[in-house]
């Protein structure tokens, strides 16, 4: 790629001169002839630079405990590629954890983007001190601030359909719960919700196919298939849908010491499709969620928000590719 003044070299001008008329100074006179020397700047292939306006004070409400981190690599590698587009957009981000409390947040901020789960209290706070704000994975408040989410709804949905194009009637579902901040109780998940909803209509539900418990962790998803094994025995279900592949590895670790063969006696389908889902025994049929493009848009919500001024609100659901691997047949 050619700089300025590779092009001023080519034409024989000032690189002040080749900056004013590339840019069409309208102040600038010059000739045709002058005009056409600096057809120079296309055959080296030059291109203005995009100075990104610096945008800073935007805080970072990472309500996720070390915890859940740890058990979860999903919330994980969402910040990570979020600091890093943020400092590739030129936008300072201040983090504040879930043990800060919502009151360490300053009054002053121009924005934030936010992860995790938040009671009606703490939003509250926020649309109080700002109206520039941009939710990941879960959509709190969309009467007023931006959301960004993987489509939960329809990934539940096309695992259903794969399981009974592939012919499985007995179907199953191993997850977690979701921890609602207001009432301090565990609460369905929304591909539980959806899993009901969707069997029901199928005239496919039944409740003991149904295994879940706080956590979305290798060792749940161990002890509740242990659960489901130990229950059903030989009426074990032919499919399950798992919520998240650290829930799916820990099936898959069960399965396997009670010797029930995957997927021979029973397939698996899960949700995010980290690294290790590839090398598990079998690799795990996962639905690819792309966190990088949930926080570029993220990112693209906040600056327009701040940069744009931009007032009406938008939600955007997106969508997830099947990785079909060895754990389904």
């Amino acid at each position: 790629m050619a700089t300025i003044k590779d092009v001023a070299a080519e034409a024989g001008y000032s690189i002040a001169t080749v900056s004013r008329v590339l840019n069409n100074d309208p102040n600038l006179s010059v000739t045709e002839e002058t005009r056409k020397r600096f057809e120079a700047a296309e055959k080296l292939n030059y291109r203005k630079k995009t100075i990104r306006p610096l945008v800073k004070n935007i805080a970072f409400l990472y309500w996720i405990t070390d915890k859940e981190e740890l058990e979860d690599v999903y919330f994980k590698t969402m910040r990570m590629e979020l600091e890093k587009l943020a400092k590739a957009n030129n936008v300072e981000l201040t983090t504040y954890k879930i043990t800060d409390g919502i009151d360490q947040v300053p009054d002053d901020i121009q924005g934030f983007i936010a992860v995790g789960g938040f009671s009606e209290k703490e939003l509250d706070r926020l649309r109080k001190i700002t109206k520039c704000g941009v939710f990941l994975d879960t959509a709190p408040d969309p009467d007023h601030f931006d959301s960004v989410l993987p489509d939960l709804k329809r990934i539940t949905t096309r695992a259903i359909d794969f399981f009974m194009e592939k012919k499985h009637t007995e179907i199953g579902f191993v997850g977690g719960t979701y921890y609602n901040p207001n009432t301090g109780e565990d609460e369905m998940d929304i591909r539980e919700r959806t899993f009901r909803t969707y069997m029901q209509e199928a005239g496919l539900l039944k409740e003991s196919y149904i295994f879940c418990n706080r956590g979305f962790s290798v060792e749940n998803g161990y002890h509740l298939m242990k659960k489901a094994i130990q229950r059903l025995g030989e009426d074990l279900p032919t499919a399950f849908f798992v919520a998240s592949d650290p829930i799916a590895v820990g099936c898959l670790q069960a399965l396997n010491e009670h010797g029930i063969a995957i997927p021979g006696r029973v397939s698996i389908i899960s949700v995010n499709n980290i690294s290790i889902t590839k090398y598990v025994s079998p690799p795990l049929t996962t639905f690819h969620i792309d966190i990088h493009e949930i926080c570029k848009n993220a990112i693209q919500f906040l600056l327009e928000q701040v940069l744009e001024k931009r007032k009406t609100v938008k939600t955007l659901y997106i969508g997830a590719k099947l990785i079909v691997r060895k754990s389904t047949n």
